[in-house]
């Protein structure tokens, strides 16, 4: 396998992003968020793209979290400058991106590993996976994004119960909660994770792209507001080759043919 701290391959609508660190579980440090960052710069550009995978090399882990000799290292002002600036860009990123994202969770995805998965839009998750914000067991919190993302994802007494134990949560558990789509057996995971990307790659990429702009601005808004986006948003879609093509393809029975227009 290659050494690069991320490895991009791209086929059939779908591009898989592999954090490829498996010596230290997959752990992150500023090398990798640099090469994760770039991968996902190439997806975008892309437009034979349509549906991201992330996932981690080797059965360990997907990112067991950060490097802790590397935080043991920092002082405040220099983390936050550095470290936490580029983390949180990153992952922003990854959340704000127009082309769905799908995390395929195939180990351990501590600290920093949950955070990312939290940035992802849908979640795959290997039966042996174990997912958890550890950090308070080192007398820190979770600081790249986790705080703010668990706490609108999962009901908020689980949540904090999560952030004030520091417990390592299994797969079943993450699903009960939903802070996961799907558990899957080990070996399964690769397979169920691009079958779901492929069904989403057949569907239009510009009315996912302005459908998962709608979720996330609208998410932030009251509802007042949010009605009135939702509606504006509709009308864009109504303007685009795709919407009708998908009508005519309903009202001729045969399948759209979406080219993203």
């Amino acid at each position: 396998m290659s050494d690069e701290p991320v490895i991009y391959k791209a086929a059939d609508g779908v591009a898989v992003l592999t954090i490829n660190r498996p010596k230290t579980l997959n752990a992150i440090n500023m090398e990798m968020m640099a090469a994760l960052e770039a991968a996902l710069d190439k997806a975008e550009a892309d437009d034979g793209v349509r549906v991201i995978v992330v996932t981690g090399a080797g059965d360990r882990a997907f990112v067991a979290g950060g490097d802790i000799g590397d935080l043991d290292s920092r002082q405040g002002l220099a983390h936050y400058e550095e470290f936490a600036e580029e983390i949180h860009r990153v992952f922003r990123r990854f959340e704000t991106c127009d082309k769905p994202t799908i995390a395929a969770v195939n180990g351990w995805a501590l600290g920093g590993g949950t955070e990312l998965v939290l940035c992802l839009d849908m979640r795959i998750v290997a039966d042996t996976a174990k997912l958890g914000l550890p950090e308070i067991t080192l007398g820190l919190f979770p600081g790249a994004g986790g705080t703010q993302r668990i706490i609108r994802q999962v009901p908020l007494c689980r949540a904090k119960e999560i952030m004030f134990t520091g417990d390592r949560i299994s797969a079943q558990e993450a699903l009960e909660i939903g802070l996961v789509n799907k558990v899957v057996p080990a070996a399964e995971l690769m397979d169920a994770a691009m079958e779901l990307a492929g069904k989403i790659a057949s569907k239009s990429p510009l009315v996912l792209k302005l459908l998962k702009r709608t979720l996330l601005h609208g998410g932030d808004m009251p509802l007042a507001a949010a009605l009135p986006y939702e509606q504006s948003m509709i009308g864009l879609v109504l303007d685009s080759e795709d919407a009708h093509e998908g009508c005519r393809a309903f009202l001729e029975k045969r399948a759209p043919k979406f080219t993203g227009k």
